[in-house]
Order: C-alpha cells, then sequence, then structure tokens
C-alpha cells in the first residue's frame, strides 16, 4: 500500500473519531447544563415554598392566639334577655350580643329575638298561623346571624393583620423563626421537587449576621450557594435571608450522564487503538524500507570481495596466464585480502546481533585514551592525506585512564574516523580534530570534521540500526548502516554517553563521555 493512500486513510479514521469524541463531549455538556437548570429550578421553587410556609405558619400563630383572646374577651350581653307575654299567650325573648377588641373598640353587635308559645291553649288554626310565623322569623334570624357571624370574623382577621403588622415584624428575627420547622419544611419541598441529596442552611439578618446555622453545616460545595427573602414583604431591614448549598450537588448532576463515560473511555480506546496501528504501520514499512537498503547495500559490499576472489581464481586456473613467483604471490595475496574484507564484513553484522541478544563478552582493561588516540590517529593520517586534509589531535586529558575493551573501543573511534573520511567534501581537504579533556568525574573524547555536515531532522535517526543518510544515490558510499549503532552501543555497554552536533555544510562533532578510573 503506497504511503500517501494510508495517509489519507489515517486523516479520515483519525478526523472520524475525533468528531465522534467531540460529539459525545458536547452530548454531556448538554445534558449536564440540562439537569444543573433543573436543579436550579426545583431549588428556588422549593426555598420560596418553605420561605411562604414559614410565613403561612405565623400567621397561623398570631390567628390563633388572638381567636382564643378575642372570644374570652367577647361577652355576652342580657344572656338570659327580657322575656315579654302578650295578650295571646305568646312570649318574646330578646338577647343581645357584641364583639370588642383589646382597645375596648366595638367591633360588632347584634340582638337575636325569639318568640314561643303555648300549644294548647291555641285554637288549630291559630297555631298553624304561628307556625308559619315562627318559621319565617326563624329565618330572618339566621341570616342575622350568619351576617353578623360574617361581621364578627371578618373583625377578628382585621385585628390580626394589624397584629402582625405592628407586633410581629418587631420581634427579633430568631424569635419569628422556627428553625426545626423551616428544617422540616425545606427537606419535605425538597423531596417534593425531585431532590434527595444532604444540604446545609444557614439564616441571616438583612445585614448579613448569621442568625442560625444547621448542626452540621460544612462549607463542601459553598461555591453554588442559593439564596431566598424571608418575610420579603416586611420593612428591608426586618427581612431575612435563607442561603442552603449542597455538598454532593455535583454528583447529583453528574449521576444523569455516567451511562455516557463507557461509551466515552471506548472511544478514546479505539482512537488510542488507532494511532498506535497507524504507528506501527508506518514504522513496520520504515523498517520494510530500510531491509531493503541494508539487503541492497549488503549485495553491493559482498560482491566486489567475491568478484577478486572469483578473478584470482579463474587467473589461477587459466593455463593461459604464466604463474610466476610474483604472480603467485600477487593473486594469494588478493584471495587473502578479500577474504578479511568478507570475513569483517559478516562479523561486524553477526557483532550487532550479539549485542541485541546481550551475549557479547568484553575483555576490559585499563587503557590511556591519549596514548589510544594517538595510535589510531597515526594510522588515518596516510588516509586523510590522500585527501588533501590533515588530522590533529588535542589531548589535555590529565586523567586518561579508562576501562574498557581495547578491540572494541578501538573500533569505536576508527568507525567515527571512517565516516569523516567518508563524508568528507571532496572539494575541500579534509580536516580532523580529536581532542580529549577532564572534569572531574568524565573524561572527554571529542572528533570534529569539516565534511558535508548531517541535517537537523537526520541527527536523531543516526544512531539507529540500518539507517544511512540519503545523499541522492544510496550507493555513492558503502556500507550497511551499522557503524554508529555499534559505536552507540559499546560505548553505553561501557557506562558511557555520545552526542552528535552538526550543521549541513559545515562539519560534525561527535562527544563521547566515559566515567574515569579515580586512584
Amino acid at each position: 500500500m503506497k504511503k500517501t493512500t494510508i495517509w489519507i486513510i489515517a486523516i479520515v479514521m483519525g478526523l472520524s473519531f475525533i468528531i465522534l469524541l467531540y460529539m459525545q463531549v458536547k452530548y454531556i455538556q448538554a445534558m449536564v447544563q440540562m439537569k444543573k437548570e433543573q436543579f436550579d429550578e426545583s431549588v428556588t421553587t422549593a426555598l420560596y415554598q418553605a420561605s411562604r410556609n414559614l410565613e403561612l405558619n405565623e400567621t397561623l400563630r398570631y390567628l390563633e392566639k388572638d381567636v382564643n383572646e378575642t372570644e374570652r374577651r367577647a361577652y355576652k350581653q342580657d344572656s338570659v334577655g327580657t322575656a315579654t307575654g302578650t295578650p295571646d299567650g305568646t312570649i318574646q325573648q330578646s338577647h343581645q350580643y357584641s364583639v370588642a377588641g383589646k382597645d375596648g373598640t366595638v367591633y360588632s353587635s347584634f340582638e337575636l329575638k325569639t318568640i314561643t308559645t303555648k300549644p294548647a291553649t291555641m285554637p288549630k288554626a291559630m297555631i298553624l298561623k304561628s307556625d308559619k310565623n315562627s318559621i319565617s322569623e326563624a329565618t330572618k334570624s339566621m341570616q342575622e346571624i350568619i351576617k353578623n357571624r360574617y361581621v364578627y370574623q371578618k373583625a377578628l382577621l382585621d385585628e390580626v393583620v394589624y397584629n402582625i403588622l405592628y407586633t410581629a415584624s418587631d420581634k427579633p428575627l430568631k424569635e419569628r423563626v422556627n428553625f426545626k420547622m423551616l428544617d422540616q419544611d425545606l427537606k419535605t419541598e425538597l423531596m417534593n421537587n425531585g431532590i434527595d441529596i444532604p444540604y446545609h442552611f444557614t439564616v441571616s439578618a438583612q445585614d448579613g449576621r448569621e442568625v442560625y446555622r444547621c448542626p452540621d453545616y460544612s462549607e463542601e460545595g459553598e461555591e453554588y450557594t442559593y439564596t431566598q427573602a424571608l418575610f420579603k414583604n416586611d420593612p428591608t431591614n426586618k427581612m431575612g435571608v435563607v442561603k442552603i448549598h449542597f455538598p454532593d450537588m455535583n454528583s447529583y448532576i453528574f449521576s444523569s450522564v455516567r451511562f455516557m463515560i463507557p461509551s466515552i473511555s471506548f472511544t478514546i480506546v479505539l482512537l488510542v487503538t488507532f494511532i498506535f496501528t497507524i504507528m506501527v504501520i508506518f514504522r513496520q514499512k520504515r523498517y520494510t524500507e530500510i531491509k531493503n537498503d541494508f539487503i541492497n547495500n549488503m549485495t553491493h559490499e559482498l560482491k566486489t570481495p567475491i568478484s577478486s576472489i572469483s578473478l584470482a581464481a579463474q587467473m589461477l586456473n587459466d593455463d593461459s596466464v604464466t604463474k610466476s613467483p610474483a604472480i603467485m604471490k600477487h593473486l594469494g595475496g588478493v584471495i587473502n585480502d578479500e577474504s578479511k574484507r568478507l570475513r569483517f564484513l559478516v562479523e561486524k553484522v553477526l557483532q550487532m546481533s550479539m549485542f541485541d541478544k546481550k551475549k557479547a563478552i568484553f575483555k576490559k582493561k585499563e587503557l590511556d585514551l591519549n596514548e589510544l588516540v594517538e595510535t589510531v590517529s597515526k594510522t588515518f593520517t596516510l588516509r586523510v592525506g590522500h585527501t588533501g586534509g590533515h588530522i590533529t589531535t588535542d589531548l589535555k586529558a590529565t586523567e586518561p585512564k579508562i576501562y574498557v575493551d581495547e578491540m572494541h573501543f578501538t573500533n569505536v573511534i576508527f568507525n567515527i574516523l571512517d565516516n569523516a573520511v567518508k563524508y568528507c567534501d571532496p572539494d575541500r581537504g579534509i580536516e580532523l580534530v580529536i581532542t580529549t579533556w577532564n572534569d572531574k568525574d568524565n573524561l572527554f573524547l571529542s572528533i570534529k570534521d569539516n565534511g558535508i555536515g548531517i541535517k537537523k531532522e537526520n541527527l536523531k535517526k543516526i544512531f539507529e540500526k540500518f539507517y544511512r543518510v540519503h545523499t541522492g544515490n544510496v550507493h555513492d558510499v558503502k556500507g550497511f548502516g551499522l557503524g554508529l549503532a555499534y559505536v552507540k552501543k559499546i560505548v553505553e555497554l561501557h557506562k558511557g554517553e555520545i552526542h552528535v552536533e552538526s550543521k549541513e555544510g559545515v562539519g560534525t562533532t561527535f562527544t563521547i563521555i566515559l566515567p574515569i578510573i579515580k586512584k
């Protein structure tokens, strides 16, 4: 599959997952917002009803109190009344009633008259007529009683209202509010509105002075506080304020969207899995390209010595070629050198395989880094001279002792110098500078060249196995891409570090840091 196709599929699938996740998050936000608005409305309604119940209870208390007191003050005048006899034997009785307030004001007064006769002394027709008159008179009396009762009750209510206006509002807030009853009202009204979670409340005066606080009060959840005025029709300075908050409000609101959490979790898992899969695909594709590059390079590397050996063997078998001692020696030398070269190439690959399997065995010993650098630099002097350049050493290390495997660490320096020669600028002579120095705990080795340099995006990859910086033609410089991977592995196995700095067209500097042997 082409890389472009993979990228298109990855982008489309990635966008699909992200949009799906975004829609789920927005849906949850909308549900939470709706639940919060419903919660606010329910709490506001409950608080309003609880405050109204508080005022109604206060009115009821005053009504009961005033009715009891007023009825005790009400007196019945002429309770027996006057009985007046008539010539026809009827008896007329009159009763006078009055209702007065605390200050002696008479709110209402009425008179109730009754007429009785002696049935035995009255003729039958007279009795019937008398009964009709009595019924009519009784009806009028009943209407009068109801009317006067209305006046009486209205007077009572008026007095209660006056007492509430001029007496109740003068009392302190803590005497007007039954806090236990207010707590019960709040709980009942909240449950009626579908809210059954713990709450804490306080009652304060209008000036902010706290009058009451519930026994189990805590400040958790105070950032969402709901308030309601108490006795809001009283003068402003006589009003109260009830404040309520819910420690578990967030849990209550988010409980409605808990069923969405598994959905979001699965979407995130799928998104992460998809990203990981795409990364694996690209990595495998890159490894495939590296493998193919390695096989091509290895084929070219192995073909040269094989061809040389084959040619020498043909000359030995060719009877037309004179087999002089000089020619025989030359052909033998070619076969021997090319065989060594083949063995070296194979060993290079096998060594990296051994390091990967952690089967490498080092023969460490104490060495002088300055002396080792001098030896290797002399070996490279001839190669560097052929490019028209030269190699310089600046050995400033005062404690150059290191504990390393001599063969492998020598190969480390050889590989770095070999790369410097391979990737030199053909238009100018190569300049190599090898420097050593110390700090308190470490020994530093720096190898600087003035070659073609390495691009910034390639610096992080040059220590990877089989990776080679492309320069247009893959095979313009021979190699497997194992040299720097080998260098890094050896340095790390010797408990050291390696760093690289490079600028394209200017040159590259490798710095190796090793622990010194302290006396």
